[in-house]
């Protein structure tokens, strides 16, 4: 049966693969397929061109609520080989009521009539897969009659390039976390030895600076500090520290002017403070964090944010955090998307000037990083990481579906500065 589907479809359209740019006319059947690779859209796709009050989305059941023709709706799966990749869906429309649809895929489209009020496997066309890496099919409505043009489960693939190795996001219980994309991080050689203060400067390149993002500069084992874009009117700078397991919280010691002091939960617990402030995608920002135990059992955190347009360290907040008795450990840095919508988005920051002050006054220059992902990445549910070094600075990026991805461990190293900063501390707010 696969056989014969893959000949037909064969013969059908191989006369349209020089058509650049064209929209394929094609005469759609219901076709049972048997065993095709199934890429679910609950996983992969996302609402692309979003329209003011739309009402698609994609659901745990796939593409749901799809009443408007200007809407983008991209699935997107990774191949590791090229041919004739042949194209159905598994779909349904309302009741006694049809509808027409374009689907799109390397600039060549094909239009499908839907008529079918209960789950059918309708066949789109062929299509020649000419190069590695992801692909990306775009749904998009043309007419209908009835209340929405269809409810699209699955894309149902055959032929050549998904023989093997095709990557897509193919765990249920995770969809969340595919659709938000992996995110990866920089993991910090440091002298063995207590450190104190931790230093670092964060730069968003223009363009890069997508809502949902979170640009984290300065980590260590039991917080975060970083920056992150929460709408398109809104951004923070965010300083948080966790708390241990039990009945003792996180408490706060003091915070700056300005700044927002509380607690978080979802992802762990703890105290949260942030600054909202429109810091701006070009240009770079300075982060430094203390931590010293207390002496009582407890350890204090720390932390200031520059802004080269405020001219001057502000204080974010100190965090007194029980049970434990430490200096800073754990160092590194990582790149977030927290809007699952936006998770098709690419991203990206740079890191440079990191370093780390020692117990006995000396600063000791970051020049060394061990790269990793989440597992999201881990489980290659998504491709689209990457690291290393760019113009002597650290960058890590991620989403798009890019076909840039580095190894997990792999470490990169940068030259020497060799300029410490230069921080009056006794001036600290």
């Amino acid at each position: 049966m696969i056989q014969k589907l893959v000949l037909s479809l064969t013969v059908i359209f191989i006369g349209f693969f020089s058509c650049r740019n064209s929209t394929i006319q094609v005469k759609t059947q219901i076709v049972e397929v048997s065993k095709p690779l199934k890429i679910p859209l609950a996983g992969n796709a996302f609402i692309t061109k979003n329209i003011a009050n739309g009402t698609e989305e994609i659901s745990e059941k796939g593409l749901v609520g799809w009443t408007n023709k200007d809407a983008i709706i991209s699935c997107y799966f990774r191949v590791s080989k090229t041919g004739l990749l042949n194209i159905a869906i598994k779909a349904k429309t309302p009741s006694q009521q049809k509808s027409s649809i374009k689907v799109s895929v390397n600039n060549s489209s094909f239009i499908t009539n839907l008529s079918a009020s209960v789950w059918k496997s309708v066949s789109i066309g062929a299509i020649s897969i000419d190069k590695i890496g992801y692909v990306k099919i775009d749904l998009q409505g043309i007419s209908r009659i009835g209340n929405y043009f269809a409810e699209i489960s699955d894309l149902l693939l055959n032929g050549e390039p998904i023989a093997s190795d095709v990557i897509f996001a193919n765990d249920s219980d995770n969809y969340y976390w595919s659709r938000r994309g992996p995110s990866c991080h920089l993991n910090y050689t440091t002298p063995d030895a207590d450190k104190e203060y931790f230093y670092s400067e964060l730069t968003v390149p223009v363009g890069e600076d997508k809502i949902g993002s979170y640009f984290m500069a300065n980590g260590f084992g039991e917080g975060y500090f970083g920056i992150q874009v929460n709408s398109e009117t809104e951004r923070r700078i965010l300083f948080s520290v966790w708390e241990p397991e039990g009945a003792e919280k996180t408490t706060l010691v003091k915070k700056g002017n300005g700044m927002y002091a509380g607690r978080f939960g979802g992802e762990g617990t703890g105290g949260q403070s942030y600054l909202k402030f429109k810091w701006q995608a070009g240009i770079t920002y300075k982060f430094l964090t203390h931590a010293k135990p207390d002496g009582s059992g407890s350890t204090i955190y720390t932390s200031w944010f520059f802004a080269p347009e405020l001219g001057k360290w502000q204080l974010m907040a100190s965090w007194k955090r029980p049970k434990i008795s430490t200096y800073l450990t754990s160092f590194h840095g990582f790149l977030e998307n927290f809007e699952v919508e936006n998770g098709y988005m690419a991203r990206k920051a740079l890191w440079s000037n990191q370093w780390v002050r020692l117990t006995n006054g000396t600063w000791s220059e970051v020049t060394e990083f061990r790269f990793s992902v989440d597992a999201t990445g881990k489980k290659k549910q998504r491709m689209d990481f990457a690291g290393g070094v760019e113009n002597g600075q650290f960058f890590l990026k991620n989403g798009g579906f890019s076909e840039s991805n580095v190894s997990p461990n792999t470490k990169f190293t940068k030259q020497a500065k060799g300029v410490q900063p230069s921080i009056d501390f006794s001036k600290l707010p």
